[in-house]
């Protein structure tokens, strides 16, 4: 009994202990936004959620230590004080109701102590009422869509694509050519811009597959899923670039898919919001213009560089098995009306495992320009060869 009574003592003072233990973050002085070589401990945390969770997650693995050391430490006592060399006898006694007692109700109030801070940061987390920003999110194979639904800056429209170089990532038995810079893999051509200090909700879904958007600094980790709308939010309190990922297995080139958020001050934003509607004021083209071939061929090159070539490669040959051809194909070299229809309702042939997805968000400029690309590029000499503006807008009016 005199060792179930130092047990029990033991567990106590492990309780109190655990329990004292303040929960303060320490973070470091430097936020990069981004993971740093050699780092040990979550990314510095700019929200008061992250910061929240940060000082959680500190607070709780001092409790594990301590309860580690604890156990350990009473074990490798009793064994090696009371080891049979020593002249010491087993003790006699079968059960204790007071141990029983103990090492049931102490590990409840623990579990109790750690578990309620831990469900208000997830109700916290949920909570996207009031927010003063609404961003659509839309991740695709392998980019992300952007549209802002309310607030300032209501009707921005964009895709953001990772901007590395492939000369810095290389091919399959092909090294990079060009040295990769700090941001390799984590930069892209548009990235979300957002006021400090304000909430920001985002609506996530997804037109293919599942993805999930992830920025590490803002403690934000929400699946996209086709067919169904899922929402987060965060408040950044700190100006800065942050970046993240895709962190769902989302196909081929699931780690080409970055995130990246500008947060910048109230007037800053004004600014950008004010370049963005002028530039997408600047890029409406009027739907009744004749382009020439020319013309569509050369835009449409850019367009299928930036949005369809992971997919159907630059020589248009596809991956087999798992997306299809453009030369030779039958949507690129039959009626335009169809490929139209694919590129902005998508299309589900059932004979690769991903399904082409809807393009809407793409001009009618864009849409009809990438068409008549792909019609009239590599081997391919489609009868109908040309796609205005024009005939785009009509069929999105059916």
């Amino acid at each position: 009994m005199t060792y179930a009574k130092r047990f029990k003592a033991l567990m106590l003072g492990l309780a109190i202990a655990a329990a004292s233990i303040p929960a303060v973050a320490e973070p470091g002085p430097v936020v990069t936004g981004r993971p740093e070589a050699l780092q040990l401990n979550l990314q510095q945390p700019v929200t008061g959620i992250a910061a929240y969770i940060y000082s959680l997650h500190n607070w709780m693995m001092v409790v594990c230590l301590v309860i580690f050391i604890g156990v350990f430490g009473v074990m490798f006592y009793s064994v090696f004080k009371h080891r049979k060399s020593l002249g010491h006898k087993p003790a006699t006694f079968h059960e204790s109701t007071t141990v029983e007692i103990a090492w049931t109700i102490i590990p409840f109030l623990i579990v109790i102590g750690m578990a309620l801070p831990a469900t208000h940061a997830v109700v916290q987390m949920k909570d996207t009422s009031n927010p003063d920003l609404t961003i659509k999110v839309t991740g695709m194979q392998w980019k992300w869509g952007y549209d802002y639904l309310k607030g300032e800056g209501e009707g921005i429209s964009f895709l953001s694509n990772l901007a590395t170089p492939r000369t810095q990532v290389g091919e399959p038995g092909v090294a990079p050519t060009e040295k990769r810079t700090e941001n390799y893999l984590l930069e892209v051509d548009n990235p979300v811009v957002v006021p400090v200090g304000r909430k920001v909700r985002l609506v996530l879904t997804a037109n293919d597959v599942i993805h999930s958007w992830t920025i590490p600094a803002f403690a934000v980790k929400q699946d996209a899923i086709p067919g169904f709308v899922r929402d987060t939010w965060f408040k950044a309190e700190q100006i800065g670039t942050y970046r993240g990922n895709c962190v769902e297995l989302c196909g081929k080139d699931h780690a080409f898919m970055p995130i990246v958020v500008k947060v910048v001050s109230a007037e800053d934003y004004t600014a950008w919001v004010n370049g963005e509607k002028t530039r997408m004021a600047a890029l409406a083209d009027d739907p009744n213009k004749v382009w020439t071939i020319d013309e569509l061929k050369t835009k449409g090159e850019k367009v299928f560089a930036s949005n369809c070539v992971a997919c159907h490669q630059a020589n248009g040959q596809g991956v087999p098995g798992a997306f299809a051809p453009l030369v030779g194909s039958p949507v690129v070299l039959g009626p335009k009306a169809g490929q139209i229809d694919v590129l902005l309702n998508g299309k589900h042939s059932g004979k690769y495992p991903s399904a082409m997805p809807a393009w809407k968000q793409l001009s009618d400029s864009e849409i009809a320009s990438v068409i008549t690309y792909t019609r009239n590029n590599w081997t391919n000499k489609a009868d109908e060869n040309i796609v205005q503006p024009s005939e785009v807008l009509a069929a999105r009016g059916k």
